[in-house]
């Protein structure tokens, strides 16, 4: 089986080098990805968004310092089973009806791996009874491809959740392991889903300053206004969770956080 070899951190340690999120998420889909199946942990119903259930994916382009996932994110070659977009809608449907809901959720490292497994699985949400799928992202291959806000934007159920990482291109590289110039490709996300139409939001870890200082939540503010005001009004700001992955990704890259501060 291909694995991610020496050439990507599982995650980040003091001195990493810094990488390419595409060729990362495109190393990363081989693992994931076979044909239209995709690679999933579980699927079950969690509290947020008043009940909702979710199928967690396996693999990310990013390496997040604050990540919550569990260590699929990091070795999805060791974790998960295949399920095809029709098995992934039958999971989803039946932890909803145990649960007696009506929305579904893909969540967990990053749901975009998999354009083709993704949008067959929305075609199925889109003519079920179900009221709103939630897709929740990193927005990095949405920004690299127009046509994939496009499709998204074709299914009325679909709501998206856009979670930006850092408020500079400097920040972002500290924060996820990603190059400089990759800082840009969640915010073309962005303005491509804008352009397109779709339901979205934007999330942001803006209210922690542990993470993020007023002037870098500043710019990431300026940054969203510039694509246009509603995005800012709307914005969703998050703290870090101390979930125990997070805590051991934290400690890797050389982060402490005080006992009284987790």
């Amino acid at each position: 089986m291909t694995d991610l070899g020496q050439s990507y951190p599982r995650y980040l340690e003091p001195g990493f080098t810094p990488f390419d999120p595409l060729a990362l998420a495109g190393r990363t889909e081989e693992i994931v990805c076979q044909g239209d199946r995709r690679k999933y942990t579980k699927f079950y119903c969690p509290g947020v968004y008043g009940g909702i259930a979710t199928g967690y994916t396996c693999g990310c382009c990013l390496r997040c310092i604050f990540c919550w996932v569990n260590w699929s994110r990091d070795f999805p070659e060791k974790y998960g089973f295949f399920a095809s977009p029709a098995d992934a809608f039958h999971r989803l449907s039946r932890v909803a009806r145990k649960a007696g809901v009506d929305q579904l959720r893909i969540s967990g490292a990053e749901p975009t791996l998999g354009k083709s497994h993704l949008l067959a699985l929305l075609e199925k949400v889109e003519s079920s009874p179900f009221r709103l799928f939630i897709l929740e992202t990193n927005g990095v291959l949405i920004g690299a491809d127009a046509d994939y806000a496009r499709q998204i934007a074709r299914f009325k159920k679909v709501h998206t959740r856009v979670s930006l990482k850092a408020g500079t291109p400097q920040a972002f590289t500290r924060k996820t392991g990603a190059k400089p110039e990759s800082f840009e490709l969640p915010f073309r996300g962005i303005e491509n889903l804008l352009k397109a139409g779709a339901s979205f939001h934007v999330a942001a870890m803006t209210a922690d300053p542990r993470f993020v200082n007023k002037q870098e939540r500043q710019s990431l503010i300026d940054r969203l206004a510039s694509i246009h005001p509603a995005l800012v009004s709307n914005l969703e700001e998050e703290v870090v969770s101390p979930y125990p992955t997070t805590l051991e990704r934290l400690r890797h890259a050389g982060v402490r956080l005080a006992p009284n501060e987790r």
